[in-house]
């Protein structure tokens, strides 16, 4: 049997490689890694680190292009709904690394999603078919990103600085078109040269389609309509002069959520 890792570079999909090489040993394991050319430099030191703290090497695929490239190509902005990125750059590489390489019949994909995201899994199941799946955190015994975090770093490994500045997730450095407001305003505060970037990007893309498409929502007044990233900034700016906090400006619950691996379908 074979047993392939969609690895992202995540505390989640650690823990996962880490469950499955406790089960099936390291020789039958492969941690596959889809490099999106857009990450933060502490998730390839992170990459590295736990690789050799594993004891399996990483495997790379990459289509060679970043999230941008793709939207570009595709005339597309990405958003929370569609992001052409996750399917371009993460899952065709992926699925074509799984044809050239496996059996279905002898192959089993594993997919970082934990307890708290198990409604997915069915949608996960058929998106990678023929391939059996299985996401080892949906099981007992339950833990959160931050007893994984922890645990990390006993065995050794850095803490990706994403985390450490209070993103949710450690993937595309911290501008995943798939995050909500309060990624994005986090994004502003720390990386804002990140911002500056996607901000250009997004009103280059609106000049050229000519459409009011946005990467974010705002759904103020009960009605929901595009937010661009230079509204979300100047909001932000305003408020800062305006009062000591960002209430009113950002919506501070919207994290968005990433799903590049396992949104297979």
């Amino acid at each position: 049997m074979k047993h392939v890792v969609m690895w992202s570079g995540g505390i989640t999909s650690w823990a996962t490689a880490r469950h499955v090489i406790a089960e099936h040993g390291t020789a039958s394991t492969t941690l596959l890694f889809a490099d999106t050319r857009a990450e933060d430099e502490d998730l390839h030191t992170f990459n590295a680190q736990a690789a050799e703290q594993l004891g399996v090497p990483i495997t790379h695929v990459a289509d060679g292009r970043d999230p941008w490239q793709v939207f570009e190509d595709k005339s597309w902005v990405g958003n929370t709904r569609i992001a052409q990125c996750s399917l371009e750059l993460k899952l065709k590489p992926c699925r074509k690394w799984l044809e050239d390489n496996t059996d279905p019949a002898d192959t089993t994909v594993y997919v970082g999603i934990d307890w708290t995201e198990t409604e997915r899994l069915p949608a996960i199941v058929r998106g990678w078919a023929p391939w059996t799946v299985d996401a080892p955190l949906t099981r007992p015994p339950y833990s959160d990103k931050d007893q994984l975090r922890a645990e990390a770093r006993e065995a050794g490994l850095i803490d990706p600085r994403l985390y450490r500045l209070g993103f949710a997730h450690n993937n595309c450095g911290g501008a995943c078109v798939k995050g909500g407001q309060a990624q994005w305003a986090r994004l502003l505060d720390v990386f804002p040269e990140r911002y500056a970037k996607v901000e250009t990007f997004e009103e280059r893309m609106r000049a050229k389609l000519g459409k009011d498409v946005a990467i974010l929502r705002d759904r103020r007044g009960g009605e929901t309509k595009p937010l661009t990233l230079a509204t979300l900034r100047r909001r932000i700016e305003f408020q800062r002069y305006a009062q000591p906090t960002l209430l009113d400006a950002v919506d501070t619950d919207d994290w968005g959520g990433c799903g590049c691996f396992t949104d297979a379908a």
